[in-house]
């Protein structure tokens, strides 16, 4: 629960996230030698923060010059230390807090492919062991251990501050944070591959990442916006399976199992990240977009009452904000409910005919949905073939191959929609 608050601080002392995270394991190993002893401290937060940071002047002391290094640790540090371990941790909490995040600023940093952002956060923010990335991702725990090994080199190299970006910056690395969450929630929402449908512990810790970052940044719309999206998904959980491990499509589930006490906390902080964008739809960002999208479902008590005409408006709002063939295909789908399967159809035609999603299996999965829903079974059939063949989930994959009337040959999976939304 503390490791995160004590690598931050730790971390914007040293200057070095692999030195700050090695500083923090002393402490936690002085503490289970202490402890036991002498009894847990009132505030053990405070005392592991005191402690590493001892740690770490204790290191700067040994390792550079004195008189170099320590005018600019300064003697207010000591100071501070001494302050901590006297109890005061409450009082510094808003300023451990701004560490926190600018540790997972420095951990989602572009300067890092995306696999290892994910790595990284995953490890340093969350908790999570290399065991359980790995496991979580389906690679081994050495390819994990190389790819945070690598991310903490080249933020070393790069001379990463651990420090919350401001200015022009603060937009585009808060996107690269964002979206390093999503991609652990997607993961945990529609598993890329493998036999699981769903990682309900990927999808859970993302929000949790969500509720940390709402926390830390509550000025900042699309980090409501994102939780709230990512609530209203998972309060769906439950109903997504049916008895015999089966799927069920949206239109199809039982809305009295979803978690209605996720969804009104999503719902809440929809409404704060609209408060904070203005009375105009058109000002909101992706994030926020994506959740008033997920709430037309939510507010929805049946599947008749959805207002598919407002999804498909705020499709094409989003597809303006952040242009993408995906969003499009999701348009496409709402399109298909609101206005019926021949004007859907057309917009994914167009989509085939530019071939900007010649891999993404859902294309032929949609248009294969649309075509049965014309009447044209054979070519429907075609269509989800394709969709089988380029899907690397087993539970999509049979349920597929079950529609496109071929031999199953695993558990079923709905492929109507792209991954999150619907």
């Amino acid at each position: 629960m503390e490791a995160a608050k004590v690598t931050a601080v730790v971390a914007r002392l040293v200057g070095d996230i692999g030195l700050a995270e090695d500083l923090a394991q002393d402490a936690f190993v002085q503490a289970l030698e202490q402890w036991p002893r002498d009894g847990i401290p009132h505030k053990p937060g405070a005392w592991l923060t005191s402690t590493a940071r001892r740690r770490a002047i204790d290191r700067i002391r040994r390792e550079v010059n004195l008189a170099g290094k320590l005018q600019q640790v300064g003697h207010a540090e000591e100071l501070r230390v001494a302050e901590l371990a006297e109890g005061d941790f409450d009082a510094a909490l808003e300023d451990i807090d701004d560490d926190v995040l600018g540790l997972v600023f420095a951990a989602c940093h572009p300067a890092l492919t995306a696999q290892a952002r994910i790595c990284l956060t995953l490890r340093m923010i969350a908790g999570l062991t290399t065991r359980e990335i790995a496991r979580a991702f389906l690679t081994t725990e050495a390819t994990v251990a190389q790819r945070i090994s690598r991310a903490k080199k080249t933020l070393r190299q790069d001379g990463v501050t651990i420090e919350v970006p401001s200015g022009a910056e603060l937009a585009p690395r808060l996107a690269s944070v964002l979206e390093v969450v999503y991609l652990v929630f997607n993961e945990g929402y529609a598993a890329t591959s493998g036999r699981d449908w769903l990682r309900g512990d990927l999808m859970e810790e993302a929000i949790r990442l969500g509720r940390v970052l709402s926390a830390l940044a509550p000025r900042e719309p699309e980090v409501h916006g994102l939780l709230a999206l990512m609530e209203v998904q998972a309060s769906r959980t439950r109903a997504r399976i049916g008895p015999g491990g089966e799927p069920v499509l949206l239109l199809d589930q039982d809305r009295t199992r979803w978690d209605w006490a996720l969804v009104n906390h999503a719902l809440a902080e929809l409404d704060r990240a609209m408060a904070l964008v203005g009375p105009e739809i058109r000002d909101a960002g992706p994030y926020v977009l994506q959740a008033a999208i997920a709430a037309c479902h939510a507010r929805a008590r049946t599947a008749e009452a959805t207002d598919w005409a407002l999804i498909a408006a705020l499709y094409g709002r989003l597809g303006q904000v952040r242009p993408s063939p995906v969003v499009e295909l999701n348009r496409a789908v709402a399109l298909s409910y609101a206005e019926g399967p021949g004007p859907a159809l057309e917009v994914v035609d167009r989509l085939v005919e530019a071939g900007a999603l010649g891999d993404y299996h859902l294309l032929p999965s949609v248009r294969g949905d649309l075509l049965a829903r014309l009447g044209r079974e054979e070519e429907a059939r075609a269509e989800f073939g394709r969709a089988a063949a380029l899907t690397q989930n087993e539970a999509e994959r049979a349920l597929l191959q079950r529609r496109a009337g071929a031999p199953v040959d695993g558990p079923e999976h709905d492929p109507n929609m792209t991954r999150t939304q619907h």
